[in-house]
């Protein structure tokens, strides 16, 4: 087995930092007792984090993120599965359009996206609704969950498939016993990655979301427009705080490379 040579480990090295300095400036700061951003900060307190009790619309949001980013994940890979099965396992006119049209969302920036979608939406008379944010989420998310859902069912080997149904299986228990267990790792690395998509998304959210409907990082990019102080960084700290645990948890009971690499059964 090789070894990483010093230049590769300098170059790790400065990857690590240059990704995880960030995270450790917001949460420093997070810490601050004074009124407005600084670091290094004269000693450490829990008032911006007690401060987060103050303005509900906070948490407000960040449940309305939580569903939002659950809910159109889960629509994403309803349509997503059925969609990767049948490019992964037939040769049809159209199917290379097909793919490039699904996958489309991707090439176009989210400003571009979300002028149409409010425009769109304004004229249906669904603008400013739960509705509306769940569709233009639903469309936005959906390569991501196609792309991992596709390439697990690529490599399934459809041998296990012909031997089930020669036992007899008809097609929705061969869904449910046989392709859907085969492919459920790339079923849950789409759902994730989707989520995470959902959930951060600012740039196109920014133009459909309405008061009632405002995601987390709606209500942040808001609050900052007319306050400059360490609020922010306590939710972002709380937030980094829940997707480390969940992360933790994840491994710990599935595995991280199973969700996020869309492998197999590592023997866990």
């Amino acid at each position: 087995m090789s070894r990483n040579g010093p230049l590769a480990l300098i170059f790790h090295t400065i990857f690590v930092i240059v990704m995880v300095a960030p995270i450790l400036v917001v949460c420093l700061v997070a810490f601050t007792p004074e009124g407005f951003l600084s670091l290094p900060t004269n000693g450490f307190s829990l008032r911006w984090f007690r401060a987060i009790a103050n303005y509900p619309e906070f948490i407000h949001a960040f449940w309305v993120s939580l569903g939002l980013g659950a809910l159109s994940s889960f629509v994403a890979l309803l349509f997503a599965v059925p969609a990767a099965l049948a490019i992964a396992r037939y040769r049809f006119r159209g199917r290379d359009a097909l793919a490039a049209l699904f996958l489309s969302p991707l090439m176009i920036p989210h400003v571009v996206l979300g002028i149409a979608f409010l425009r769109f939406f304004t004229s249906a008379g669904l603008g400013g609704s739960f509705a509306a944010l769940i569709i233009a989420h639903v469309i936005i998310v959906f390569p991501f969950a196609l792309r991992l859902t596709l390439a697990a069912a690529t490599g399934m080997d459809l041998s296990v498939e012909m031997a089930a149904v020669s036992l007899g299986a008809n097609g929705w228990t061969l869904f449910r016993r046989v392709t859907l267990p085969l492919i459920l790792p790339g079923v849950i690395s789409g759902w994730a990655l989707a989520f995470i998509q959902s959930f951060d998304d600012l740039t196109m959210t920014v133009f459909l979301a309405a008061p009632g409907t405002e995601t987390l990082p709606v209500r942040m990019f808001l609050y900052i427009q007319d306050n400059i102080d360490p609020l922010v960084t306590s939710v972002s700290a709380c937030v980094i705080a829940v997707t480390m645990t969940a992360l933790i948890l994840l491994d710990r009971f599935y595995g991280l490379d199973r969700v996020l690499g869309g492998k197999g059964d590592t023997g866990r």
